[in-house]
């Protein structure tokens, strides 16, 4: 028996690592999400940075306060996501870009849309719109969930199934 339960990855008297539940409900489950989200990104950054050799010096500083008020589809904006009653929230983040001599910080926009399933939540879809300290208007919606935002989003969410989000 001793055997069974060492090779199960338990050792007697050593207490197992707690794991927490990912909130199922939307708002709980954005707070911590925007908590998270700047290491998050700069993780993907980094590993994107590695894979492509590119010396891009991108950081996401913060994540801002979410918005849980529907946004309006008005014309000309793009429909929904087409899985079943998806729950968006908006939020922004505080980036900087590092160039030879200067440093540029951007605010950048996302709405963002989640599925609640039987096994957690997931990304429905991520329109993001980029601007910067300095302009008034950013640029165009674009759908983004395989970017570096979208992807630090699915991480996190990942890793909260997984129950390894600490509240």
């Amino acid at each position: 028996m001793l055997w069974l339960t060492i090779w199960a990855g338990a050792s007697p008297g050593v207490a197992q690592p707690a794991r927490y539940r990912c909130p199922t409900e939307l708002e709980p489950l954005v707070e911590l999400m925007l908590r998270d989200l700047p290491s998050y990104a700069n993780r993907v950054i980094s590993r994107s940075r590695i894979l492509s050799g590119q010396d891009s010096r991108t950081s996401v500083v913060l994540a801002g306060r979410p918005e849980f008020d529907p946004l309006s589809l008005g014309f000309g904006q793009p429909p929904p996501p087409p899985t079943a009653d998806p729950q968006q929230v908006f939020f922004t983040t505080l980036e900087r870009q590092y160039y030879r001599d200067r440093m540029v910080e951007r605010q950048n926009f996302y709405w963002l849309f989640l599925t609640k399933t039987p096994s957690g939540w997931r990304v429905a879809t991520l329109l993001t719109r980029l601007g910067t300290t300095s302009q008034k208007d950013p640029t165009p919606p674009r759908e983004s969930h395989e970017g570096i935002m979208g992807q630090a989003v699915a991480l996190w969410l990942r890793d909260c199934r997984a129950g390894a989000v600490k509240p």
